[in-house]
């Protein structure tokens, strides 16, 4: 076979096609639905769990989609005669895209999948590797371990200047077991398998069926200190009769050996191994991503549907489905990759961080030999959420904002509280940006100093520079441009006196 890890055994199954799985590829076998709607039932569910269609529907609330936008075409592909690429994870950061997804250029030995990396300037490609081919490899087969002969599926969080790596590892064509691995490293490029080169999660065998996948294609994110994993695994309990669904465990562990939590139908609880019975699935699905929607305060699940990528949102402790589901259009033929900041969050809109939601995702579209999907294509929306930032958790999107001020100023949000500033062009120096609108949440946090014209103006020996405020504050403010814009004279200090100022926030921290 030209791709082993793809389906090798079809069944009919109440006249629907189920797929079985040999390696650590695509577990998929799910039956799709039209736009906007959960996916169709795929099976049986254990007494007592939950589908997400149950959980409070008449709650939910539409959301309006805008701005429809995808690539012209291609935007990344493997290059030399990789049969397939597929499975992508997107981190924005410092003004690109990196992406990292699963192909076969025949580096493992035995061949099998690898991990590939390339980054863009632009989500429509084109993408390119550092070293300035088209992808590199940057993780393969470890030959003697769980995953000897097969990596794929990545999934990337960037947490305290370390980069996660989590994926599906197979020890072969037919491991009949797939498990799931992490490796970290300081770049993103070069990385080094965590926990011993030992998986962190293995399947849970709760049930026995033809579908022997096991555990794999995991998506993590990081929230409130917490790792969140969601993964498949065709041997939970709570899975679809075809092995579909998809589980989660949480922990403040990257490498989920300690204080791991599993989600059941009564939340989280502790277990004792990531192993752990699986009974409760979050949607019907095989090849999931996720993200958590700060400005909605809530976790939106991509999965492949017919016509496309339908979005399934979940609240903070998953017992309600606060949004109708929205559907990103366009073929597809392999799962999708979010784009999605370094910590797994959603990306913060420039121009209305509030009500203004970006949603692109990357996957495979195109058929390629022996039915395999390649080349990875961007598909993408903006989500209009009329009810953004309506608790001061969900404002922590604001942060590094200004907005009117009801004094004729504008005030700039950092970390939950209001600095106002009284002049607009130091404000739209200062800040990320400066918004037309007030977002009503803003009136509830507290102004702890004002930045008014003229104010006393301080550089070190070192050349750092400090407005020293009315809460008597030095707060940093970096160049000399900022004190001319507001009209302030610049005094010399000694490095005791600067060091006896108690400090305020560093306002050049607000446009990185």
């Amino acid at each position: 076979m030209a791709s082993p890890h793809r389906w090798v055994t079809t069944l009919l199954v109440s006249a629907l096609a189920v797929t079985t799985l040999v390696a650590c590829g695509d577990a998929e076998g799910s039956v799709k639905a039209d736009v906007g709607h959960e996916p169709v039932p795929v099976g049986q569910r254990t007494p007592g769990s939950a589908r997400p269609s149950e959980a409070k529907a008449p709650q939910q609330v539409p959301l309006v989609t805008d701005r429809p936008r995808r690539s012209p075409g291609v935007v990344a592909a493997g290059g030399g005669d990789s049969p397939y690429n597929y499975g992508p994870t997107l981190i924005a950061e410092n003004g690109k895209y990196r992406m990292w997804w699963c192909s076969q250029l025949g580096i493992a030995q035995p061949p099998g999948d690898d991990l590939l990396h390339s980054e863009s300037a632009s989500i429509d490609g084109p993408f390119a590797a550092p070293d300035g081919s088209q992808a590199m490899p940057v993780l393969s087969g470890s030959y003697t371990g769980f995953d000897g002969m097969h990596t794929c599926d990545p999934s990337v969080v960037r947490v305290s200047g370390t980069y996660y790596l989590y994926y599906t590892g197979a020890a072969g064509d037919h491991a009949h077991g797939n498990a799931i691995g992490v490796a970290t490293s300081p770049d993103g490029i070069v990385w080094q398998r965590a926990n011993n080169g030992k998986p962190i999660v293995s399947p849970s065998y709760d049930t026995i069926r033809q579908n022997t996948y096991g555990a794999g294609q995991p998506s993590v994110l990081y929230l409130d200190g917490w790792f969140y994993l969601m993964f498949t695994d065709t041997t939970g309990q709570a899975a679809g009769w075809n092995g579909a669904g998809q589980f989660v465990l949480r922990s403040k562990d990257p490498l989920f050996t300690s204080g791991v939590q599993s989600l059941s139908d009564k939340g989280f609880s502790v277990v004792s191994a990531a192993s752990a019975p699986r009974s409760r699935s979050l949607v019907d699905a095989f090849s999931a991503d996720w993200t958590w929607i700060d400005a909605l305060g809530a976790f939106a699940i991509a999965h492949e549907t017919d016509n496309g990528t339908t979005l399934t949102f979940w609240n903070s402790d998953f017992t309600a489905n606060p949004y109708q589901p929205v559907t990103i259009a366009g073929p597809w033929q392999e799962g999708p990759g979010l784009v999605r900041a370094p910590d797994g969050h959603a990306p913060v809109s420039a121009d209305d961080p509030c009500r203004r939601v970006p949603v692109d995702v990357v996957r495979a579209t195109v058929i390629g030999a022996a039915g395999a999907p390649t080349d990875l294509s961007h598909f993408g929306l903006d989500l209009m959420a009329a009810q953004g930032c309506a608790t001061r958790q969900e404002s922590e999107v604001l942060d590094g904002y200004a907005v009117p001020s009801p004094e004729r100023t504008t005030d700039l949000v950092i970390g939950g509280k209001v600095l106002r500033v009284e002049r607009r062009s130091v404000s739209d120096r200062l800040a990320k940006r400066v918004l037309e609108d007030r977002p009503p949440i803003v009136d509830q946090l507290p102004v702890v100093a004002t930045l008014r014209a003229g104010a006393k103006t301080v550089r070190s020996p070192e050349g750092l520079l400090g407005v020293v405020l009315d809460d008597g504050k030095l707060w940093v403010i970096g160049t000399a441009e900022v004190a001319q814009l507001n009209s302030s004279q610049i005094t010399d200090i000694s490095t005791q006196e600067w060091a006896r100022y108690e400090r305020g926030s560093d306002l050049t921290a607000l446009r990185r």
